[in-house]
């Protein structure tokens, strides 16, 4: 991947999780990358664990359009890729979801993936790379998902029609769509036999993702080696979907 070295790439939810791995696989790749996040602990902690003059560090609540609009604005850089990671999850039964679950979830799932690629894209080179974390959720239904699979579907058809109307400035967009993958979140939530088994057992390879399955697929959508590929949903599910 020596195509992403002296690239500046924004990825967002960097905090922790895949995220925080793409980040660092960005950094030994030789790019420059503005890393943002909501908290500011983890965010330190991954400044200090890198300490590389490559790795810029910003703290920002994406969920505040306007906040988010001056500051990405504001940034004196040309950028060659984006990597749209942070998300929540509200996991509830459909009557159980509230107004607040709603907005929550569809404004940093979707909102703020539009808002931050909106705000970057005078500044970002022709030729460059946009990746959006999406879901498998977006593909499939999945009990007590259903805003949470909802803002993924809209950020699926985010990814295909930037596709389009950015492919003349030769910027791809892509997302990958991942099943479970055992983040420390995903860990703590899948932990339990009697919840994952009835998932396990319609995934053909029988086991969850790690991150680095998720990781290298984003790296190699960000860099030349994919040139061609733009405007697809690259399911990430062991075979989930073949089941």
């Amino acid at each position: 991947m020596s195509s992403l070295s002296g690239k500046t790439i924004v990825v967002t939810g960097v905090g922790q999780g895949i995220g925080r791995d793409i980040a660092t696989t960005l950094i030994s790749l030789n790019a420059r990358v503005i890393g943002i996040s909501r908290s500011s602990a983890p965010l330190n902690d991954l400044k200090a664990e890198l300490n590389s003059p490559y790795f810029t560090a910003i703290q920002l609540d994406l969920s505040d359009w306007t906040n988010t609009r001056e500051t990405l604005q504001a940034l004196d850089i040309k950028i060659d890729g984006i990597v749209n990671n942070a998300g929540v999850a509200v996991i509830k039964p459909f009557d159980k979801l509230t107004e607040d679950d709603y907005d929550n979830t569809m404004n940093v799932n979707l909102k703020a993936c539009f808002n931050v690629i909106q705000s970057l894209l005078p500044k970002i080179t022709n030729g460059s790379s946009i990746v959006n974390l999406s879901s498998v959720a977006s593909l499939k239904a999945l009990t007590d998902h259903t805003a949470y699979c909802m803002s993924k579907a809209g950020l699926d058809a985010l990814t295909r029609n930037l596709a389009l109307e950015l492919g003349p400035r030769k910027i791809r967009v892509n997302s990958v769509n991942p099943t479970v993958i055992l983040t420390r979140m995903g860990k703590e939530n899948w932990s339990d036999p009697k919840k994952a088994g009835p998932l396990l057992s319609r995934i053909p390879l029988n086991r969850f993702g790690e991150v680095k399955e998720v990781v290298d697929p984003v790296i190699w959508l960000l860099s030349d080696e994919s040139s061609y590929v733009n405007g697809h949903c690259l399911p990430i599910e062991g075979g989930l979907m073949s089941a």
